[in-house]
């Protein structure tokens, strides 16, 4: 048994301490006790020894006053943070036994504590309050959605996992599997209800910024092998279509899939989201859930932003009434001939930077190296082309037939609007290095190619390979083949251009123009920030791939991954409005390393350093601030009950 001295800096606030001695024995021993309580367990512990009556004998006539003038001392010293206590270590002491297969970590996160301010000021107690009082319902909901929130920021797994490790939480919050599988029901029950509360109360928390609403679809595996099968609804005779389904994938995986939309404002925090099956076209999507939207936001109007495959007609135009507008991206490759003529013509090109008139020729050959050009690599060329006509930009529409299926057509008629083209340098020896680079692995690929698997992709490196084949009257063709020069020049030809269309108003004046155009140019800059949203998603809170069956199920696992990205971009944005910069990768690893563990029930120690983001969360919440070295229970007890009261 191993004695010693440890020096622990605690908070004013602390307990006084109070005597313990044996008063029936005739020389008691006298120690200071200290009543503390950790979680729901209540006890005293003996924190110091002042030593034997007999002892004490040789240095004061009354031992017993002296004792209980120690204790005073102790307490007053406890007024300047620092006491000492008497530990003893016994290094043949063991573990607690368990029966368990896997031994469990008794590190426990106080990390979450943070998230848990922004959860709260989300009011989702009161939402679940509002939805339940009418139940019979016996456990908390809320305090279910709120570890699983706060898991799937730091520690994401599926919903067994998440139960089988809340004892990692400082809380240690106390519920049942299926009371997890409850809440999911009742959250999929009045999903539109509560995506609306989660946005009407941020508003609280974050000033949020709806002047361009940003809209982008992707799609989310399942590892099954068939797809859901669709069912007639026994109460309503409804046909409910299964939602995994098999449908495009960037993955390229076979697996069935079900699809998110999601709408962000234009500080890239969630407004919306939707859910639709795996086989049903991204372009339906948009409308639907903008109509939700435009209810949620009061009718307020806004500009849409997306990419190309989210700006069709009906996309378009729908955002042409109720004073919104649109900012979409147009492939140049599906212009009408005469607007690609009027794209590639080196006229009425103007530098951005000052709207002077430039060549996009001269641009393409400039030498780069020259200092005095160095302003002209960074810059872009722009022009303005109207495009009101739809047969020019082969956009589509879906017409009713008359045997009630829908079929594709191209739009015609006019819509108004404007395409910007804007041409760089920079970006265009990009391109081509990334081309030049795939045309080496197509020409590696021709060395030993194989005729019988060989199948020609849109956007891999066999695009650059095309098949010649030549034979003789009565005889088989024999196959060679050899790069696609061809298909080399014509992609190269669109190096360095993009193209933006909008409904938005640009004045004529040069100087107005390119104040505006660098305006529609910086809304639709932002659209990476909704990519992030997605990478979030399933990198960072991993919700791929997803291992539920049930539909409701589904749809409520999505609405938790929802919103622990709403939280996190929450506290992202409020990071930023302090003058803080920090990486979403380095937010989660601070939170998620931010673990303390107990010291004999006496006290915890964080087992965690000080760190740039730390100091940031401290200065935002200062109730929190969770940057000392030894807390007593009470201490964090306190700082608990600060942010849930």
């Amino acid at each position: 048994m191993l004695y010693g001295v440890v020096y622990i800096y605690m908070l004013c606030y602390n307990s006084l301490m109070k005597l313990n001695y044996d008063r029936k024995s005739k020389d008691p021993t006298y120690f200071i006790q200290q009543g503390f309580r950790n979680g729901k367990k209540t006890s005293t512990r003996n924190v110091k020894r002042i030593g034997k009556h007999s002892e004490l004998l040789a240095i004061t006539d009354d031992p017993l006053a002296y004792a209980l003038e120690q204790v005073a001392k102790y307490n007053e010293e406890m007024k300047n943070a620092k006491v000492s206590m008497d530990l003893s270590i016994d290094f043949d002491k063991k573990v607690r036994a368990s029966d368990d297969v896997v031994s469990s970590s008794t590190l426990l996160n106080t990390g979450y504590f943070y998230l848990q301010q922004i959860y709260h000021d989300l009011k989702a107690g009161s939402f679940f309050k509002n939805i339940t009082q009418d139940t019979k319902i016996e456990f908390d909901p809320n305090l279910v959605n709120r570890f699983l929130t706060y898991s799937r920021i730091l520690s994401p797994g599926s919903k067994r996992w998440t139960h089988m490790h809340l004892s990692g939480f400082y809380e240690q919050p106390n519920f049942d599997y299926v009371h997890i599988l409850r809440t999911m029901d009742l959250m999929e029950e009045n999903y539109e209800a509560y995506i609306s509360h989660l946005y009407n109360h941020s508003k609280d928390i974050v000033k949020r910024n709806t002047s361009v609403c940003y809209y982008d679809c992707s799609n989310f595996f399942f590892e099954i092998e068939s797809p859901d099968e669709d069912y007639v609804d026994e109460v309503t005779g409804e046909i409910i279509e299964g939602i995994r389904k098999y449908g495009k994938s960037k993955e390229h995986r076979p697996n069935p899939i079900v699809e998110m939309g999601l709408f962000m404002d234009a500080d890239g925090i969630p407004l919306s989201m939707c859910l639709v099956p795996g086989n049903q076209g991204e372009q339906t999507t948009a409308i639907p859930l903008e109509k939700e939207l435009t209810r949620m936001l009061n009718g307020k109007p806004f500009i849409y932003c997306a990419d190309a495959g989210l700006g069709s007609y009906h996309i378009r135009n729908f955002n042409s009434m109720g004073g919104r507008a649109f900012v979409v991206t147009q492939s140049i490759k599906k212009l009408s001939d005469v607007l690609q003529k009027a794209v590639f013509n080196d006229y009425d090109y103007r530098l951005l930077s000052t709207g002077s008139m430039v060549s996009v020729k001269e641009m393409m050959v400039f030498d780069k190296t020259d200092e005095k050009n160095r302003d002209l690599y960074l810059d872009k060329a722009y022009k303005i082309i109207p495009a009101d006509n739809l047969l020019d930009l082969e956009l589509y529409e879906e017409k009713q037939c008359k045997n009630g299926k829908t079929k594709r057509v191209k739009a015609k008629g006019l819509l108004p609007q404007k395409l910007i083209i804007t041409f760089s340098r920079k970006m265009m020896e990009y391109q081509r290095f990334i081309r030049n680079r795939q045309i080496e692995r197509a020409k590696d690929l021709l060395k030993k190619i194989d005729p019988e698997s060989y199948k020609k992709g849109p956007h891999d490196v066999t695009r650059f390979i095309k098949r010649n084949s030549k034979g003789k009257d009565g005889e088989a063709a024999e196959d060679s083949y050899t790069l696609d020069f061809d298909a080399i020049a014509e992609e190269e030809k669109y190096d360095g251009f993009y193209a933006i269309a909008t409904n938005l108003e640009i004045r004529e004046r040069p100087s107005d123009m390119r104040s505006d155009v660098e305006q529609i140019l910086g809304i639709n800059a932002q659209r990476y920030k909704i990519e992030e949203c997605f990478r979030l998603l399933k990198t960072n809170f991993q919700s791929r791939p997803v291992y539920h069956r049930n539909r409701p199920r589904i749809i409520a696992h999505f609405m938790i991954c929802y919103t622990a990205l709403l939280v996190f971009r929450l506290l992202q944005k409020k990071f930023e409005v302090n003058g803080y910069h920090f990486t979403p990768d380095d937010i989660a690893e601070t939170l998620r390393n931010m673990q303390v563990t107990n010291i004999n029930d006496l006290f915890y120690t964080a087992t965690y350093d000080g760190s740039q983001i730390l100091t940031a969360l401290n200065d935002l919440y200062p109730l929190s601030q969770l940057d000392r070295k030894y807390y007593r229970p009470k201490d964090l007890n306190k700082k608990f009950k600060n942010i849930s009261g």
